[in-house]
């Protein structure tokens, strides 16, 4: 049996797109899939959606390339959560968030990396590695990248991303 933190960060079945038009519908619709899955408690959609509203998750990468689009990165505690992994969503449609440096701004975002982790000591290293991915990844790799709607091809660049990051 694996121990905590030998689960993977990424798997393949929890990449999603959504077709949602607004920050609670996208994160409401991946909510409930995740709740299904056992992978979260009842009371985790009230719960990122409140704590976006204190501590908004948008992050402007106009700063690391003009290129890029702006994600989000929308979480809560541990508490709410039964596992440590990222669930990549790519939007279809942009959706409007709070910017995290600015919260009385806000942008639009393309893609989200929605932070699930029941290790509370955890939570700042898991959003330090996405961070890190979206400043040390090759613009040219990531333009391509948040655009695929094609959740397997997804899946395997962050797979690969992360594993080199960790080596």
């Amino acid at each position: 049996m694996q121990t905590e933190k030998e689960e993977p960060l990424f798997v393949e079945d929890t990449v999603y797109l959504s077709s949602k038009t607004t920050a609670e519908e996208v994160i409401k619709e991946i909510s409930d899939k995740l709740l299904s899955e056992g992978l979260v408690k009842p009371a985790f959609y009230e719960n990122v959606i409140g704590r976006e509203k204190d501590y908004p998750t948008g992050i402007d990468l106009s700063v690391v390339d003009e290129s890029l689009p702006n994600i989000a990165i929308p979480h809560t505690e541990g508490e709410f959560v039964n596992v440590r992994r990222v669930i990549p969503v790519h939007l279809e449609h942009p959706v409007t968030f709070k910017n995290m440096i600015d919260p009385s701004s806000s942008m639009e975002v393309k893609f989200l990396f929605m932070i699930l982790n029941n290790d509370p000591e955890g939570q700042s290293n898991i959003l330090a590695q996405i961070m890190n991915f979206c400043t040390t990844t090759s613009p040219n790799d990531l333009g391509p990248f948040f655009k695929s709607t094609d959740t397997s091809a997804i899946y395997k660049f962050l797979k690969r991303s992360f594993e080199e990051q960790n080596m």
